[in-house]
């Protein structure tokens, strides 16, 4: 270890000083030093070691661990927490250069968290309480006679299958009554224009399609018990604290990139930190064979909006753009051939290009990579009705893209023992209609 706290106190100083030149806006940052023993158990977790304990991280940690040893994967350089004050860990394996270089990344996605409008309602200030309450309460369930620990984990299995499967571009959520209001002013519109139409049965126990499956279950599953209840929101909540970052990974890592790179230039390094950090500046940034490297493309962006239109526009995007928006908006052709984007889908036993990022081509790599960023990967459950018999009736929002049969069956058994009586789910296979 070339370094000494006071070494990373003094770099830290010097960063602070030059990121405030450049009007950046960041939450205070807390630094942790751990070992890579340490780092690969927060990475598991999250990075938030007050999360409540659950099988699948455990499994996640030992398969990182085993990868990590058997010198097939590394770790991250950074991991840190939108919080206010921002949580980031510092592995101490990590040379000078390179801690500098993390500590300069990190003051990046603080200024990310704090001024891009989708994190606004993440509770920066109260997360990590509202983390850690979460895993008393849940412990607490675990270790209820009446309840225990396998009801508690199976209870999480199943809800961990649809934690998206909520609201995610903050939306307001409309009351029974509201929705109830909305349906009789409609109708009395229309029945101004046309004295045919029938009144809608505002009755019915679900008067709309829902978006939010989660809250759905809060509010319309009489079945469950208070802890179940409890639980529910907890994941809701979470979800909602990691729906942003899913939605900005490109430009939060590529804002971070963007930054410490400029922060470094204007240090005055020592010469032999020099080579290392350019080495290091580009193993983060360099394109990925065959998949999207988010630092790399995020990185792209702020440099060619900085370079055509001014360093005001950054800080625009990473004020109200999420991934979606700013690549729909910011990159065309000129940008898929330099980048040198395609699609491609699998084909039985292999991969076929289907499009290349050329005059006619482009376009179609562009709605390719727009439907795989942020949350479009995730696909979408719409609750249609519930039946007079109580049934759940869901419904896929079809895009074009079919789903995986042998993992949606395991979903909807899920959702099944959520629900206290039966589930139908509804999608499309191969252009046609399919129930699960």
């Amino acid at each position: 270890m070339d370094w000494k706290i006071s070494d990373l106190e003094e770099w830290d100083d010097k960063i602070c000083k030059i990121a405030n030149l450049f009007n950046l806006d960041w939450f205070p940052i807390n630094y942790e030093i751990c070992d890579y023993y340490e780092m690969i158990g927060h990475m598991s977790y999250h990075g938030l070691p007050s999360h409540y304990p659950h099988w699948s991280y455990g499994k996640s940690f030992e398969r990182t661990h085993q990868m990590y040893n058997l010198g097939v994967e590394g770790l991250p350089y950074e991991l840190i927490i939108n919080s206010n004050p921002s949580i980031a860990y510092l592995m101490m394996q990590n040379p000078m250069y390179l801690q500098i270089l993390i500590m300069s990344h990190c003051v990046g996605h603080s200024d990310f968290f704090k001024n891009n409008r989708i994190f606004e309602n993440t509770f920066a200030e109260s997360m990590p309480s509202r983390f850690r309450n979460a895993r008393k309460r849940i412990q607490k369930y675990s270790e209820d006679p009446n309840i225990g620990l396998r009801n508690v984990e199976s209870f999480l299995d199943s809800l961990h299958t649809i934690r998206f499967q909520t609201e995610r571009n903050r939306r307001p959520r409309l009351s029974r009554d509201k929705i109830k209001l909305n349906i009789i002013e409609k109708y009395n519109r229309d029945k101004e224009k046309d004295s045919d139409i029938t009144l809608p049965d505002v009755k019915r126990r679900l008067l709309s399609c829902d978006k939010d499956l989660l809250t759905f279950l809060i509010e319309y599953g009489t079945h469950f018990d208070d802890w179940e209840l409890d639980i529910l929101n907890i994941v809701k909540e979470e979800s909602q604290y990691f729906i942003p970052q899913v939605q900005t990974k490109i430009l939060n890592e590529g804002w971070a990139c963007f930054w410490h790179y400029k922060i470094m230039n204007e240090l005055n390094l020592p010469q032999e930190f020099h080579i290392p950090l350019l080495k290091s500046h580009n193993q983060v940034i360099r394109p990925h064979l065959g998949a999207i490297n988010p630092y790399h493309l995020g990185f792209y962006i702020f440099n060619k909006i900085e370079k055509k239109m001014g360093i005001d526009e950054c800080f625009f995007i990473r004020e109200v753009h999420n991934d979606v928006s700013a690549i729909r908006m910011y990159l065309e052709y000129e940008d898929f051939r330099d980048l040198n984007l395609f699609s491609y889908s699998n084909k039985k036993d292999t991969k076929s290009i289907d499009e290349i990022s050329d005059n006619e081509g482009w376009k179609k790599v562009k709605d390719s990579l727009l439907k795989n960023i942020g949350d479009n990967g995730i696909p979408r459950v719409i609750v249609s009705d519930i039946s007079n018999s109580g049934d759940l009736i869901l419904q896929h929002d079809h895009d074009g893209r079919d789903l995986d049969l042998d993992y949606a069956d395991n979903v909807v058994a899920s959702i099944k023992r959520l629900w206290d009586k039966d589930v139908k789910f509804f999608t499309i296979i191969e252009e046609e209609p399919w129930e699960i």
